[in-house]
């Protein structure tokens, strides 16, 4: 099966909204499982946490890429927030659905398998997302643009 470029370049862009996004899902699920808040306040920590990564990993290539800060933070608002906006979605309201992965604690593998599970869930809804944008000349093919 062949993919074509708009649908790697999709996969590309996701994956990359995945790393930001999943470091920001596990630190805000760890910092508030751990102070034993309810599901809604994780849901609340990792979103934001989520955003604050992805736009960080876009922010950050594209200034070592040579593009000023100010310009990067621009074009990370304008390429990442609905891809992010997206995977948050998704990933949320799989946790919703099954809450007894929200409700395990940390050291139970349930919660590392429902997180796992939510943004596995997310990715795969997440790429055709990408894959509309881009073929549109938005989303992350702004970013590539710039490299």
């Amino acid at each position: 099966m062949r993919i074509d470029s708009a649908t790697r370049a999709a996969i590309m862009a996701t994956s990359h909204c995945l790393i930001g996004c999943g470091i920001g899902e596990v630190l805000g699920m760890v910092l508030t499982n751990s102070a034993h808040r309810k599901a809604g306040w994780s849901i609340v920590v990792s979103v934001a946490l989520a955003f604050v990564f992805g736009y960080a990993l876009t922010i950050w290539s594209l200034v070592r890429s040579g593009v000023e800060l100010r310009r990067a933070l621009r074009i990370a608002l304008a390429s990442d927030t609905v891809s992010i906006t997206s995977m948050e979605i998704t990933d949320n309201l799989v946790l919703l659905a099954f809450p007894v992965f929200l409700m395990a604690p940390i050291n139970d593998p349930l919660f590392w398998i429902g997180l796992g599970i939510s943004l596995a869930v997310a990715f795969v809804v997440t790429v055709p997302v990408n894959r509309w944008l881009i073929v549109r000349g938005k989303g992350h093919a702004i970013v590539h643009t710039m490299h």
